[in-house]
C-alpha cells in the first residue's frame, strides 16, 4: 500500500532536482546583454589596452633604459592577454566585437565624464587616452625626453583604466569580469607608483590626475 504513494514523492523530487539544475546553468549568471555594463566594459577596455600596447611599442622600439624596456615588455605583454580575453568573452557571449555606442556608455549616469580628457581627444573619450597629438609627439622624441613623455602619458593612461575597472566593479558582480577588473586596479595601481618613481629618477613629474581623490 505505500509504494504508490511513494510516486508523487519522487516526481516532485525529480522535479526539483531538475529546475534547481537549470536554475544553476541559466538562471545564475545569464549571458550579458549587447548594452549591458560588462560588454561595453570589455569592449572600451579592449580599446584603451590597444592603445597602451602601441605606446609600449613605441618606446621599446627606441632603445630606452634597461627599466623602461622591462616596463613596457610587461605593458605589451599584460594588455595584449588582456584584450585577447575580452575579445574572447564577446565572442562567448555572441556578441559583437564593435558598437555603434558611444565610448563609456555603459558608465553613463554612474560618475563617468567628471575628470578631464587629454588635449585633443574628443568628448566623451574614454579616461586617460593619449591624443593623436601626443602619440605623434611620443614617436618624434627621442632619449630621456622619450622616456618622461612615455611616463607620463602611460601614468594617466593607466589611471584611465583603474578608472574604468573601478566603475565596473560597481555595476557588476560576473565573476570572471570582476575578477579581472580587480585585478587591473591592483596591477596598474602599482604601476602607476612603479611608472612615478622613475620619473623623479628623471627629474620629472606625472600630469595632474585624473583620478578623483
Amino acid at each position: 500500500m505505500e509504494k504508490p504513494a511513494r510516486k508523487p514523492v519522487l516526481i516532485v523530487c525529480a522535479v526539483l532536482v531538475l529546475l534547481a539544475a537549470a536554475f544553476l546553468l541559466f538562471g545564475r549568471d545569464s549571458t550579458p546583454g549587447d548594452s549591458s555594463p560588462e560588454a561595453g566594459f570589455a569592449r572600451d577596455m579592449a580599446t584603451h589596452h590597444a592603445q597602451a600596447v602601441e605606446m609600449a611599442f613605441v618606446i621599446r622600439d627606441k632603445g630606452p633604459a634597461k627599466e623602461i624596456r622591462n616596463l613596457a615588455f610587461d605593458i605589451i605583454t599584460t594588455q595584449s592577454n588582456q584584450r585577447g580575453m575580452f575579445q574572447g568573452w564577446l565572442q562567448q557571449w555572441g556578441l559583437d566585437q564593435a558598437t555603434d555606442q558611444r565610448p563609456m556608455a555603459w558608465m553613463a549616469g554612474h560618475g563617468h565624464g567628471a575628470t578631464p580628457a587629454a588635449p585633443g581627444t574628443a568628448p566623451g573619450a574614454m579616461p586617460g587616452m593619449a591624443s593623436p597629438q601626443e602619440l605623434a609627439k611620443l614617436k618624434e622624441l627621442q632619449g630621456v625626453q622619450a622616456e618622461v613623455l612615455f611616463l607620463q602619458l602611460m601614468i594617466r593612461h593607466h589611471e584611465g583604466g583603474v578608472e574604468m575597472a573601478e566603475g565596473l566593479l560597481k555595476l557588476s558582480t560576473r565573476d570572471e569580469v570582476a575578477g579581472m577588473a580587480q585585478k587591473i586596479v591592483q596591477g596598474q595601481s602599482g604601476e602607476i607608483r612603479l611608472m612615478t618613481d622613475l620619473l623623479k629618477q628623471r627629474g620629472a613629474q606625472p600630469y595632474p590626475s585624473i583620478l578623483a581623490s
